[in-house]
């Protein structure tokens, strides 16, 4: 709903129809070339995390515990990135930029499940190689197939919880007449500046919420580290140290470039008046970031490179055997 204020100062309700996404602004020449720079970014996050989904798959070496989780990110990083983007790009090269009421719901909700989600996957992925490295005996019986699909959809229900009420709290807001959101995408904080009535709650909320899920998440992975890098450096086999420093390594990046941008974004006060920041901070962690993920697992890790070069092989056996 939003709100109306007369000519004597009171206020009624009216019914919303939908808002308007801003954007970045700027000429013609540069919506264009904002497309081409979504497009691109877009195009190869597709490209990169459908080929991991894949190679996975298809790759019986690759059916382990750490793979399952990695296949799993791919698929939030997808998914999260396809929310946001194509409707990006149409704003880019539309006059109107409006997107309705219930659409703007729906991105946000499904927005807010697959970011969480990603965060708790990233945590449950720090937790599997603290058990493969330090618990190596115990590791096939407490990461077995049961509770690898239990943790995921875990992360998956923690997801859907703070989206719920992330999505609750800020849509039952009573937005004034002015619907422009500034923003690429419904979000939190360009939402809450539009809310005639006190966000004193849905800030509290929104900080509280977010920063536990990144403390606690955090926690679990600097613990994990903690421990693997003590087991890593007791190690005497140099070949084996780098090998487990490799595949850690990725991770750690993947897990530094995307709780840095969420805690810029939403654990800290400055995020709600720093709207231009955010959109820079957003484009980062939307779709950047699903981006790198693929090329920093496979360009950093020799099982995904062997993979691929398998899959490679057997493709082109394939063609020659129809020839």
């Amino acid at each position: 709903m939003a709100t109306q204020v007369h000519r004597n100062g009171s206020l009624s309700a009216v019914s919303l129809q939908g808002f308007v996404l801003v954007g970045f602004g700027g000429s013609a020449e540069t919506q264009v070339l904002l497309f081409a720079v979504f497009l691109s970014l877009y195009v190869v996050t597709v490209l990169g995390n459908l080929t991991m989904i894949v190679v996975i798959t298809l790759d019986a070496r690759l059916h382990s515990p750490m793979y399952f989780f990695l296949k799993n990110l791919s698929f939030v990083d997808l998914c999260y990135s396809s929310v946001i983007a194509p409707k990006a790009m149409t704003i880019f090269l539309s006059s109107s930029k409006v997107i309705s009421f219930a659409g703007c719901a729906t991105q946000f909700f499904f927005f807010s499940l697959l970011v969480t989600t990603e965060g708790f996957l990233l945590a449950v992925m720090a937790y599997d190689r603290f058990m493969a490295i330090c618990s190596p005996l115990k590791y096939p019986v407490t990461m077995c197939p049961m509770a690898c699909t239990r943790l995921v959809l875990g992360a998956y229900c923690g997801g859907c919880l703070n989206s719920i009420v992330e999505t609750s709290l800020t849509f039952q807001l009573p937005f004034c007449s002015s619907n422009r959101i500034n923003h690429f995408y419904c979000d939190v904080p360009p939402l809450l500046q539009l809310a005639c009535a006190d966000t004193t709650l849905n800030e509290l909320v929104m900080f509280g919420i977010c920063g536990l899920i990144i403390v606690s998440t955090t926690l679990v992975v600097l613990v994990s580290y903690g421990y693997i890098t003590v087991t890593i450096l007791r190690m005497h086999s140099g070949s084996g140290r780098h090998k487990l420093f490799s595949t850690c390594g990725s991770h750690m990046t993947a897990v530094s470039l995307f709780y840095g941008t969420v805690f810029v974004m939403y654990a800290q006060p400055g995020a709600l008046t720093s709207m231009e920041q955010g959109k820079v901070v957003s484009v980062f962690y939307t779709l950047v970031i699903p981006m790198l993920n693929p090329l920093i697992y496979s360009l950093r890790n020799k099982d995904v490179k062997d993979a691929l070069r398998r899959l490679g092989q057997r493709h082109s056996l394939v063609k020659e055997d129809v020839r």
